[in-house]
């Protein structure tokens, strides 16, 4: 017999990662808590009153953020793979392009742009084609929400010349 250390027989240190992720998960499960508790008491014949859903929520976070804790001591989550940046700068690029250009150039030219973003963020890089389907797509989308469903979304100058 050997012994060494072997790959089965180490032990894993406590995943840190995880361990942030319940100390967030708890903190906010404190911000509803805190929040919940400072909304009216209003007396109903059921006992059931505008804090009590986000009681609860609050509370399965902290079961979540107990839970995560566990499973983060014990080494339990599986090894994670290498993150990939680009996809995640495409996305967050696309998404801070749709919040800066929404108001001034519309619903449909914005959120095209992030779909076309997205689309390369997945590997779909043809931008010449991604943008004008994304545009389309999304006057579509536009055209179903303010048409039919009378909502309002931004409106640029593509979205003026359909309504």
């Amino acid at each position: 017999m050997t012994t060494g250390n072997s790959p089965s027989t180490q032990t894993r240190r406590p995943d840190r990662a995880a361990l942030a992720i319940a100390v967030f998960l708890a903190a906010l499960a404190g911000l509803i808590f805190w929040d919940s508790s400072r909304l009216a008491k209003v007396a109903s014949y059921s006992g059931i009153g505008p804090a009590t859903i986000p009681f609860v929520i609050a509370g399965g976070l902290l079961f979540l953020s107990a839970w995560t804790v566990f499973a983060a001591l014990r080494a339990d989550f599986p090894v994670r793979e290498r993150q990939e940046v680009a996809p995640v700068v495409w996305i967050v690029g696309g998404l801070a392009a749709q919040m800066l250009l929404l108001k001034p150039l519309g619903f449909s030219i914005a959120t095209g742009l992030l779909f076309a973003a997205t689309a390369a963020a997945f590997g779909k890089r043809k931008l010449w084609i991604s943008i004008p389907l994304g545009i389309a797509l999304c006057l579509g989308v536009w055209l179903i929400f303010s048409g039919l469903l009378q909502l309002s979304l931004p409106a640029g100058p593509l979205e003026h010349l359909f309504w």
